[in-house]
């Protein structure tokens, strides 16, 4: 991918990193950097939810799911949401 790509992170996403362990931390910024390489390793949501991606892995033996936006003709990846399933769609409606 493109080095000139820009990351950024919506007040939601920010608010669940705070949250994490350092070693949570430091995988969740492995698996960013996976998807900075190819942001279309998520996969793309239908309906009312098109502009999302999901990018689902495991923290800590726990699946989670990252929602993010990608605009490929601006490079940027916009960081949502990171959570658990339970009400992760519901909660990303609200925003």
């Amino acid at each position: 991918m493109n080095m000139s790509l820009i990351i950024k992170q919506s007040n939601s996403f920010k608010k669940a990193i705070k949250k994490l362990p350092k070693q949570q931390k430091s995988l969740l910024d492995t698996e960013v950097k996976k998807l900075a390489k190819n942001p279309l390793l998520g996969e793309r949501k239908k309906g009312d939810l098109d502009f999302l991606r999901v990018y689902k892995f495991k923290l800590s033996n726990q699946e989670v799911l990252l929602g993010y936006m990608f605009e490929e003709d601006e490079l940027i990846l916009t960081l949502l949401k990171l959570g658990t399933h339970e009400n992760f769609y519901r909660d990303i409606k609200k925003n």
